[in-house]
């Protein structure tokens, strides 16, 4: 189900500078700037993902990104008259890779925080979500307080990490959401805490593998894409088009096709 991730080997030539932006994958020059680039035939918006997180953003069958998220840039994209060139990156770096000028935003899943706000501009919020405890079958884990002293999985830099820390939970960070939920069907941690979309669509995936599946005792969150702090033109123009798909009916769409239900109201 899930592809693997390709990282760009950093060459040793490199200044020190650069290492923040480890794990991202290039197949254009960085820009220097929050504004999308431009040419006499089209505008490109350069977006940064980790397209490790289905059904948000993954790999189809030919490598080329998919999911609810890469539907979503490429409908706000073409609304707003620009070409989406979508990078990968590891979700750790994305904040980095961001404010350095190599993407204009960054669409990854990912929950406006405080923390996150202090670093970049986010679009109004797109996807409501929650964080979900995965187990194997008769663990009878029932909320994070259940977690003490037990191994839990955690994508590294994430909502699930963070809440788990909040309740005095040491976990086991991981690249990827995948990789911990790999590591609980081979007995490598007791649970893992992640995002409650990515989570049931794993168990929906590995129907054989006997994953139970409870809500965190933790408030709901929302995504947004993150832009380069202070670029409210930007901004602007995504919050703009993300209300009109919403109000034209585009967005229930591609929610539907993902998720099989209709989109709750934000």
């Amino acid at each position: 189900m899930f592809k693997p991730k390709f990282r760009v080997i950093l060459a040793g030539l490199l200044s020190l500078s650069l290492f923040a932006l480890a794990g991202c994958g290039s197949t254009s020059a960085s820009s220097s700037t929050s504004t999308p680039a431009s040419s006499s035939t089209e505008k490109v918006l350069k977006v940064g993902s980790d397209i490790t997180y289905a059904p948000f953003e993954f790999m189809d069958d030919k490598q080329q990104p998919t999911g609810f998220d890469m539907e979503l840039i490429q409908a706000i994209g073409k609304d707003i008259g620009y070409k989406v060139s979508i990078e990968t990156c590891s979700f750790d770096g994305l904040i980095t890779a961001l404010q350095a000028g190599k993407y204009n935003a960054v669409v990854s899943a990912m929950t406006i925080t405080p923390k996150r706000e202090k670093s970049v501009t986010f679009s109004d919020k797109y996807f409501k979500s929650m964080q979900y405890i995965a187990m194997k079958k008769g663990s009878n884990f029932k909320t994070l307080e259940d977690l003490k002293g037990k191994r839990v999985g955690v994508q590294l830099n994430t909502t699930g990490q963070f809440d788990c820390e909040d309740k005095g939970i040491t976990p086991k960070k991981y690249d990827t959401t995948p990789d911990a939920l790999t590591d609980l069907l081979n007995g490598g941690v007791d649970a893992v805490v992640a995002d409650s979309p990515v989570v049931l669509w794993f168990q929906a995936q590995n129907p054989t593998a006997q994953i139970e599946v409870v809500p965190a005792n933790v408030d709901p969150e929302y995504y947004g894409i993150a832009m380069k702090k202070g670029d409210t033109e930007l901004a602007s123009k995504v919050n703009a088009s993300l209300k009109k798909l919403i109000d034209n009916g585009t967005y229930g769409q591609i929610y539907k096709k993902w998720f099989k239900k209709d989109a709750p109201k934000l």
